[in-house]
């Protein structure tokens, strides 16, 4: 299976962590945030990755280059962030052929199994299956309702008045269908605000049952550090 991994942003909310450093390559615990999420692939089946940077570029390549194993990864580079959406419909191509593909933020923390979410996947023929968690700030995130069968019925970005804290997580299992949803313009073109308020109605929400933290900000990561020291440490003297 492939996935698109987007690393576009510049990480300015990051820094100063980010001012020499891409975000992909923030650590976590030690290891590069990226190779936590290359590992997590390999683990879970995912033979192909289609990553985009928009700075220190010769970095990543570096990183990704050492690596030894996991899937192989296509680094595709771009002078300034063009938005996520716009990044996976410029390079339709990467996904050629397949049924259904991931499409993932980099700048989450996660230990997720993504069989459970291509479970809910097979068992719907929408657009996306969207990865959802309960959002500790809603009104900082994408709030996804849903109806008694997972049907999502309502998205909003970032709203004022929150009607529930489900929010979007930033991981996708899309279908060919997504491109035709993705509008083709220049500029910025996010999934957030372009692409999934178009898909209500027409697509499923999982609710993912494990670790999952934004590692956007300098006080989110020390707060993600933390936790998933924790939680490996749970893991290893289970």
């Amino acid at each position: 299976m492939k996935a698109y991994l987007l690393a576009g942003g510049r990480g300015e909310r990051l820094r100063p962590f980010t001012l020499h450093t891409p975000k992909c390559l923030v650590s976590i615990d030690g290891t590069p945030l990226l190779g936590v999420w290359l590992d997590l692939f390999e683990r879970e089946g995912v033979t192909e990755v289609l990553l985009n940077v928009s700075h220190f570029d010769d970095q990543v390549r570096a990183f990704v280059g050492a690596r030894a194993r996991g899937p192989s990864v296509t680094l595709v580079v771009e002078s300034e962030p063009i938005g996520s959406a716009r990044t996976v419909l410029e390079h339709r191509d990467f996904v050629r052929g397949e049924e259904s593909f991931w499409i993932v933020y980099a700048d989450n923390l996660t230990d997720m199994r993504l069989a459970p979410m291509a479970a809910t996947h097979r068992a719907h023929d929408g657009v996306l299956t969207i990865g959802l968690f309960h959002a500790p700030d809603p009104r900082a995130a994408g709030i996804v309702e849903l109806d008694a069968s997972g049907r999502v019925v309502g998205f909003e970005e970032k709203p004022r008045e929150p009607r529930g804290d489900l929010a979007n997580a930033g991981v996708y299992l899309a279908r060919q269908s997504v491109f035709d949803c993705i509008p083709p313009r220049s500029g910025v073109v996010d999934f957030g605000l372009h692409v999934l308020p178009r898909l209500v109605g027409r697509m499923t929400g999982h609710v993912i049952d494990g670790f999952l933290m934004d590692i956007g900000t300098p006080s989110a990561l020390e707060r993600a550090n933390a936790n998933w020291r924790v939680r490996q440490g749970h893991k290893t003297h289970a």
